[in-house]
C-alpha cells in the first residue's frame, strides 16, 4: 500500500530566525511596568515641589558656666586718652574693648577665656542699649563689641548707670544657670536715666545677679573730647571724677566687689574672679545650613 503525502507551502524569511533568537526587547518587556514607573515619577515631582531639605536641625549644646553680662559705659569721657596699653596712652573705650575681647576669646596666657559661659552685651550714656542677648556664639559677640563706639551727638551723651543695670539684671534674670553676674565699666558718676544705681543693685540683688564694678581711669585731669555741633570733637584737659563710692556700694549690695584700672592690666584681677565662680550646665542653641534636596529629586523626576 502506497500513502502519498503532499507538502505544503512555505515562503522563506532568512531574518525570521534572527529575531526569534534575538528575544522580546527591554522596552518590551518593561512595558508593563511603564504605569508604575509613572507614578513614581509622579510622586518625585510632588517631592520636589515641596523642597525637601537634608542637614543637622537646631541643637542643644550642653556646657558649663555662667551668665555674664558686659555693661560698658560709652558716654564722650571714654575717649579720654588716660589709659596705658605697652607705655601708651590710649582711650578708655579701646583699653575697655581690648580687655573684654581678651576676656571672652583668651589671650593664650593667663587668660584662658569664656568658652562655656553664656555672655551679653550692654552699652550706656544717657540711655543704656542691650547690643547682644546673653548667647554662646562668642564669635558673633566680639563682632558687635568691635562695632561698639562712643556717641556722637550732645543730647545723648550721659551717664545713666542705674538703667543700664536694670536692663541687664533683666536679661540674666531669665537664664537657666545658678550662677548670674554682672560687670560694669565706667569712668564717672550717674548723672542720666530714671533709676539711681543703688536701687538698681538692689533690683539686681533681688534676680541673684552678682555685680563686679569697675572705675576705669584717672582721677583728676584728663585730655577728655568735646562734640561740637557740626559732629567735631575735640580734646581738652577736664577734671574727671569716677563715683567710687557709689561703684563700692552697687558691687557690696549684690555681693560682688569694686575694682579700679588704670590700665589694660589692671582688669586681669577681674578675671582671676570671675574664674573662682560656680559654674552650672547651660543649654544653648546652633543652627546649621539645610542643603535642598529638591534639584536631586527633581532630577529622579525627569530620568524617569
Amino acid at each position: 500500500v502506497h500513502i502519498w503525502r503532499q507538502d505544503q507551502a512555505s515562503i522563506s524569511f532568512p531574518g525570521l530566525r534572527n529575531i526569534v533568537k534575538a528575544g522580546t526587547t527591554w522596552a518590551v518587556r518593561l512595558q508593563p511596568l511603564l504605569p508604575v514607573l509613572r507614578t513614581i515619577a509622579l510622586a518625585a515631582c510632588v517631592v520636589a515641589l515641596a523642597r525637601p531639605q537634608w542637614g543637622v536641625e537646631t541643637t542643644n549644646i550642653y556646657s558649663e558656666g555662667i551668665a555674664i553680662a558686659m555693661v560698658v559705659d560709652i558716654s564722650t569721657s571714654m575717649g579720654a586718652i588716660d589709659l596705658e596699653v605697652d607705655d601708651e596712652k590710649v582711650n578708655r573705650l579701646d583699653v575697655v574693648k581690648g580687655a573684654f575681647r581678651e576676656f571672652v576669646e583668651g589671650d593664650d596666657k593667663e587668660v584662658t577665656g569664656r568658652e562655656g559661659d553664656l555672655i551679653g552685651m550692654f552699652t550706656f550714656a544717657r540711655y543704656a542699649d542691650a547690643l547682644s542677648p546673653l548667647t554662646l556664639d562668642h564669635k558673633a559677640l566680639v563682632k558687635v563689641l568691635e562695632e561698639v563706639e562712643i556717641v556722637g551727638l550732645p543730647e545723648e551723651d550721659g551717664t545713666a548707670i542705674g538703667d543700664a543695670l536694670v536692663l541687664a539684671a533683666e536679661e540674666l534674670r531669665n537664664a537657666s544657670v545658678s550662677s548670674r553676674v554682672m560687670i560694669l565699666l565706667t569712668d564717672g558718676s550717674n548723672n542720666a536715666g530714671d533709676t539711681s544705681p543703688v536701687d538698681a543693685a538692689r533690683v539686681a540683688d533681688a534676680f541673684g545677679v552678682k555685680v563686679y564694678t569697675i572705675g576705669a581711669g584717672s582721677q583728676g585731669q584728663a585730655m577728655m573730647p568735646q562734640i561740637s555741633r557740626d559732629g567735631s570733637i575735640t580734646y581738652h584737659p577736664t577734671q574727671v571724677y569716677i563715683d567710687e563710692y557709689m561703684l563700692t556700694q552697687v558691687a557690696e549690695l549684690t555681693g560682688g566687689r569694686y575694682f579700679r584700672a588704670t590700665d589694660r592690666e589692671g582688669l586681669e584681677a577681674i578675671y582671676t574672679e570671675i574664674d573662682r565662680l560656680e559654674t552650672t550646665t547651660n543649654m544653648g542653641e546652633q543652627y546649621q545650613r539645610y542643603t535642598e534636596g529638591f534639584p536631586w529629586v527633581l532630577a529622579f523626576a525627569l530620568l524617569l
